[in-house]
């Protein structure tokens, strides 16, 4: 993208070689928790899952940067109900390597306490990394957590995906509890314009390499891959129930002091 070279992950992360940078988007942690607080009791295990999901990606990676594009945290309160050992796990993981927050609109105001740097979006060279995407060339972006349902070996699999058209890219939602919103939805139509310019979408998750193969194959001759919106209702993605299933040549605009 934009003359960049990028590996996308199955996990669901973004990583750019050159810069050793690795990029997650919308973990969501403690969500589980704050459904809990609602009466909608779900295993209050979504953060440690989430939590060891990156920590294995960031072992097969080994970046020396990491950004977490926005909604790191499902509400302005969730820090603070963060496991002691849940704490120490993401201490861990930021140990000797540039962490930076991006401010997403769940979390807006950040703690200092949390370790990293906060800002609002990050420039390198040519890429804009920010939480809700704007459709600007060289962006990538979450918020809009992209799900995409393909046929493949007689059935249909639907999977969690990167959604882009080369210019600019929406990253899947990393978060163990998080939805998704079908990349079919008008939200996209916004960002990657006509259908001429629908995106290419690869899929996360698949458990095996034969698996991950056949996925790959049938979004790339899935109609999928160059689809109009269906439907004129945009379903937001916080609203969907879960799935059962600074820094060298960075350029940092800070969203706030650090509370």
């Amino acid at each position: 993208m934009a003359d960049v070279g990028f590996v996308a992950d199955f996990s669901g992360a973004l990583f750019w070689e050159e810069q050793r940078l690795l990029v997650v988007s919308d973990l969501h942690l403690e969500k589980g928790s704050s459904f809990a607080s609602r009466g909608v009791l779900l295993p209050p295990y979504d953060t440690v899952a989430t939590l060891s999901r990156l920590a294995a990606v960031i072992a097969r990676h080994d970046p020396r940067q990491v950004i977490a594009l926005g909604d790191s945290f499902h509400d302005r309160e969730a820090h603070a109900r963060l496991s002691e050992p849940d704490r120490e796990a993401l201490s861990a993981l930021q140990l000797r390597r540039n962490w930076i927050w991006i401010a997403g609109n769940h979390d807006p105001a950040l703690p200092a306490n949390l370790g990293g740097v906060v800002a609002t979006e990050v420039a390198i060279g040519p890429i804009v990394f920010r939480h809700e995407p704007t459709g600007a060339s060289g962006e990538i972006a979450g918020h809009l957590h992209p799900k995409a349902r393909v046929p493949t070996r007689g059935r249909s699999i639907e999977r969690r995906c990167f959604a882009s058209d080369g210019e600019r890219a929406v990253m899947p939602a990393f978060g163990a509890y998080t939805g998704g919103l079908s990349i079919r939805d008008r939200a996209f139509a916004r960002i990657f314009g006509s259908p001429v310019s629908w995106p290419t979408c690869w899929a996360t998750t698949a458990s095996t390499h034969s698996q991950r193969r056949g996925v790959i194959e049938s979004l790339r001759h899935s109609p999928v891959r160059n689809c109009a919106p269906e439907g004129s209702r945009s379903e937001s993605p916080e609203s969907i129930e879960p799935h059962r299933s600074c820094m060298n040549g960075f350029r940092v605009r800070a969203s706030h002091a650090p509370e």
